[in-house]
């Protein structure tokens, strides 16, 4: 499988929050149903300096790239306009069990 880190931040204007909050629980089921397949490893919010949720970071994994473009067209905070800036890189996570 295709591994890959997220990182993504939410809008600076004064309504990010709110629409974070409105796709939260939406974000969240989505989350579940790619941690049942297998798909989801680990994740959680970015705080800035006052403790506040700024963004997101999601390390996640695909059979395909085409499967983790479906994934993002369809992900809440992305259709919920509150990432604006997405970053996805490629990733491997280690295996400290084997050293690989």
């Amino acid at each position: 499988m295709l591994q890959y880190l997220i990182l993504a931040y939410d809008g600076t204007d004064t309504e990010a929050l709110e629409r974070r909050m409105k796709a939260r629980s939406l974000h969240f089921e989505t989350a579940r149903e790619l941690k049942q397949h297998n798909r989801f490893i680990t994740g959680g919010a970015i705080l800035g300096d006052n403790g506040k949720m700024i963004g997101s970071m999601m390390v996640v994994q695909f059979e395909t790239e085409d499967a983790l473009l479906y994934w993002m067209k369809n992900e809440p905070y992305i259709t919920g306009d509150v990432w604006q800036s997405i970053e996805v890189k490629p990733f491997k996570v280690a295996d400290i069990n084997t050293g690989l």
